[in-house]
């Protein structure tokens, strides 16, 4: 059975609109956004360009680490500049694996240079295992001769 890749993913999902906020929106503003999109992360775009992306856990760090008020900051001041991202012919593990090695848990979708979506380590775990349930689906019938090819004889297995 064939990997599924991004690509994949993303027809799963269906078509969604791509949350974003411009740099120099407030860094409150960008949380209520998230909080009424329930969504753990925000592109940051300027122009046509993805500048940055601000996480749940980018905005926990800014709250712990800061004196300033959300109100006050602007979202560059907080968010990640160097957006690792994935292409949509990327497969899911290879995806599993920069997302675990990096420590990430949302990542946009790029070709060439247009954001094509975002998807989480949620996303990824749940395409994952519908594949993997599909596969042993298909091993099982193998196994109990109810596979959909031609008959098997006893007497030649």
């Amino acid at each position: 059975m064939q990997t599924k890749t991004i690509q994949d993913l993303l027809k799963t999902k269906g078509e969604r609109p791509i949350i974003s906020v411009e740099p120099d929106a407030n860094v409150f503003d960008a949380v209520v956004t998230m909080v009424s999109n329930n969504i753990g992360a925000l592109i940051i775009i300027e122009g046509d360009s993805v500048c940055g992306i601000m996480s749940e856990r980018d905005y926990l760090r800014f709250i712990a680490q800061q004196g300033r008020t959300a109100r006050d900051t602007p979202v560059h001041e907080l968010m990640t500049r160097k957006v690792v991202y994935v292409t949509p012919d990327t497969d899911l593990p290879q995806v599993m694996a920069i997302m675990t090695e990096k420590r990430i848990r949302h990542v946009p979708v790029m070709s060439e240079k247009t954001l094509l979506g975002i998807i989480s380590i949620g996303d990824v775990v749940k395409a994952i295992g519908q594949n993997q349930t599909a596969q042993i689906r298909v091993l099982e019938e193998y196994i109990s001769d109810a596979y959909p090819g031609p008959a098997r004889d006893a007497a030649t297995s």
